[in-house]
C-alpha cells in the first residue's frame, strides 16, 4: 500500500466523520430539549413554552438539514477510499450500518417533515408524537453508528471464514460495551452541547438587553440546569471507558498514560504475535486528544457548578453581564471536547482499522495519490463551505430572536380580513394548538 494514498485516506475521514460529528452533537441534544419543551407546551398550554419550541426548533432544524448533507458526503467517501474493510468485515458491519441507513434516512426525516409541516394541521398530541419519534429514531440511528463502531475497536460476535469475517452472535455485537459505553457518553455529550448552547445563545440576548427578558431568561436556566448533570453523565461513562481500555485496547491505555516500559513490553508482545511491525499509536495524536478532552472537561465543570448558583438568582440571570460574556465565549467548549475525545478514541486503536484483526493499510481502496488528492480536495472543500453555511445560518437566526414568522408560523388571515371586510371563513379554522 502507498503511505501516500493511506494518509490522504486518513485525513480524508478524520475530516469527514469528524466534521459530521460536530452536527450530530447539536442535533441530539436540541431535537431532545425541543421535544421536552412541546411536551411542557401540549400539557400547560404556556405560549411562552410554544414560542421557545418555535425558535430552538428552527435552530435544531437548521442543524439537521445540513448535517444530513455532510452525512451523505461521509458515506460517499467511506465507500470509495475503504473498500478493503467492506470486503473483509462487510458482513458483519453491512447490517449495522443499513439499519441506520433506513432510521435516519427515512423514519427520522418523514416524521421531521410530519412535524415541520404539520404544524396547525395535526392536533396538538399527533405533532407532540411525531417530535418523539424523531428523538427516538435519532437516538437508534446513533446506537447503531456505535455498534459499528464499538465492533471496530473490540470486535465481538465474529467468525473467520473463507478469509473474511462473518457474524455469528448478533447479540453479542449489539450489547458490546464498547459501544454502549460510547452510545452514553455520546448522548450525554450531545445534551451537554445543547445546554451550552441554549445558554450561550440566550446570554447574547440578555447581555443585549432584548425585551424578551422573560423568554432568554428561562432559556439561559434550563441550558445551564441541563448542562450540569449531562456533564456529570458524560464523566460516567467517559470513565468507565477508560477503565475498560486496559482490558481491550491495552496499548493505547499505555499510551496515554505515558508508561514507556509498558508500551515497550506491549509493542514486544504485539510483534511476536502479529509479526513485525509498528504497534504504537501516534503519542500526540493520543494522549493530545485524551488530555484535551479533560481539559474542556475541567473548565466546563467549573462553569457549570458555578453557573447552576448564578441561575438560581435573578439579578445574576438577567444583569451580571460578565457571566453572560462567559457563556458566550464558552459555546464552543462542548464541541471541542467532543472532537478531541473522537480524536483519542480512534486514534488511540492504530494501526488498526478493526482491532487485532485487519490493519488500516490492508483496509485502504486501491487509489492512486493522485484520486485520492483529488478526492480530499473536494470533500474537505464541500464539508468547509457546509460548515460554514451552517455557522452563518445558525448566528443569523440566533440573533433574530423568536419572531413572528419561521418554523411554527400560522399564516392565516386574521379576523376582519375578508376581501369585503367580514370576517374572512379562514377564521373558522381550529385555533393553534398551544
Amino acid at each position: 500500500m502507498n503511505q501516500d494514498v493511506l494518509d490522504l485516506a486518513r485525513l480524508q475521514f478524520a475530516l469527514t466523520a469528524g466534521g459530521h460529528f460536530l452536527f450530530v452533537a447539536l442535533t441530539l441534544g436540541l431535537a431532545t430539549v425541543v421535544a421536552v419543551l412541546q411536551t411542557w407546551a401540549t400539557l400547560g398550554r404556556n405560549p411562552l413554552h410554544a414560542r421557545m419550541v418555535r425558535f430552538w426548533g428552527q435552530l435544531y432544524v437548521i442543524n439537521y438539514a445540513v448535517g444530513i448533507v455532510t452525512g451523505l458526503v461521509m458515506e460517499f467517501q467511506f465507500g470509495m477510499a475503504w473498500s478493503g474493510l467492506t470486503h473483509e468485515a462487510g458482513n458483519v458491519l453491512g447490517a449495522s450500518l443499513a439499519v441506520e441507513t433506513v432510521v435516519a434516512f427515512f423514519v427520522e426525516s418523514t416524521f421531521l417533515g410530519l412535524w415541520i409541516f404539520g404544524w396547525h394541521r395535526l392536533n396538538r398530541w399527533a405533532h407532540l408524537a411525531a417530535i418523539w419519534i424523531v428523538v427516538l429514531t435519532a437516538y437508534l440511528s446513533a446506537y447503531w453508528i456505535l455498534v459499528s463502531n464499538g465492533f471496530l475497536n473490540r470486535p465481538v460476535g465474529y467468525r473467520s471464514e473463507d478469509g473474511g469475517l462473518v457474524l455469528d452472535d448478533p447479540v453479542a455485537v449489539l450489547t458490546n460495551p464498547s459501544a454502549l459505553l460510547a452510545f452514553g457518553h455520546v448522548l450525554a455529550g450531545a445534551l451537554l452541547t445543547a445546554g451550552f448552547f441554549m445558554a450561550g445563545v440566550s446570554a447574547y440576548h440578555l447581555f443585549r438587553r432584548s425585551p424578551e427578558w422573560e423568554f432568554f431568561g428561562r432559556s439561559l436556566r434550563i441550558g445551564v440546569f441541563l448542562s450540569a448533570p449531562a456533564l456529570m453523565a458524560a464523566a460516567v461513562f467517559g470513565g468507565l471507558q477508560l477503565g475498560s481500555l486496559t482490558t481491550f485496547q491495552p496499548m493505547k491505555s499505555a499510551v496515554f498514560s505515558g508508561k514507556a516500559a509498558e508500551v515497550a513490553r506491549l509493542q514486544a508482545e504485539m510483534t511476536e504475535r502479529f509479526g513485525p511491525g509498528d504497534y504504537v499509536p501516534s503519542e500526540a495524536w493520543t494522549r493530545g486528544g485524551g488530555l484535551v478532552m479533560l481539559l474542556c472537561f475541567a473548565l466546563m465543570m467549573y462553569l457549570c457548578f458555578a453557573g447552576v448558583i448564578l441561575a438560581c438568582f435573578k439579578k445574576a440571570v438577567f444583569r451580571f453581564r460578565l457571566w453572560h460574556v462567559v457563556l458566550m465565549a464558552a459555546v464552543p467548549l462542548p464541541y471541542l471536547a467532543m472532537i478531541s475525545g473522537w480524536v483519542f478514541r480512534e486514534a488511540g486503536r492504530q494501526p488498526w482499522v478493526v482491532y487485532g484483526l485487519l490493519k488500516t493499510e490492508d483496509a485502504v481502496s486501491d487509489l492512486s495519490p493522485g484520486a485520492m488528492r483529488l478526492s480530499l480536495t473536494v470533500f474537505t472543500t464541500l464539508f468547509v463551505l457546509l460548515a460554514v453555511l451552517d455557522a452563518r445560518l445558525l448566528v443569523r437566526h440566533a440573533r433574530r430572536g423568536p419572531v413572528d414568522s419561521g418554523l411554527g408560523h400560522d399564516e392565516r388571515p386574521a379576523p376582519g380580513d375578508g376581501p369585503d371586510g367580514t370576517p374572512d371563513p379562514a377564521d373558522a379554522l381550529p385555533a393553534p394548538r398551544y
